[in-house]
């Protein structure tokens, strides 16, 4: 059964330089959970035919970032900083679909404590983060 796709109207794509580089779509139709896919080619893969480790730590700090944006602008432009990220490879990285969801696990106002995990399409856990995001004060967007 193919994966059903939200609207295109709340994904993001090509929105930076790193996105476009590495291929990846933003999907902003959970607004409590920041996402990221990424059909997995060759040039995502390292020498031993796996998803690189710093392919996975990019979609997992992505969907921090973009849950921690969801949780204070619906459009998931506000944009929220890395503080610390940690990240924990569980499994060989196989090629296919993978998909990064963030999850808010505690913080205030500025600052965010946000968990992350990359899960390939058959369902194999692939790695998993937790990190510390920083919001981007307003007066810091103009």
């Amino acid at each position: 059964m193919p994966l059903q796709q939200p609207d295109e109207s709340l994904l993001i794509r090509d929105e930076t330089g790193t996105q476009t580089l590495v291929g990846y779509v933003v999907d902003i139709s959970d607004p409590a959970h920041g996402r990221c896919y990424l059909d997995l080619g060759p040039q995502h893969l390292n020498r031993h035919g796996v998803l690189h480790g710093g392919i996975a730590a990019t979609l997992l700090d992505n969907a921090c970032g973009m849950t921690g944006s969801l949780s204070v602008d619906p459009t998931g432009r506000n944009p929220f900083l890395t503080i610390s990220l940690t990240t924990q490879f569980l499994a060989a990285g196989k090629p296919g679909r993978v998909t990064a969801t963030g999850y808010i696990k505690g913080g205030g106002r500025s600052l965010l404590y946000i968990d992350a995990e990359l899960v390939h399409e058959d369902g194999t856990v692939i790695a998993t983060s937790t990190g510390v995001f920083k919001r981007v004060p307003q007066e810091k967007l103009t």
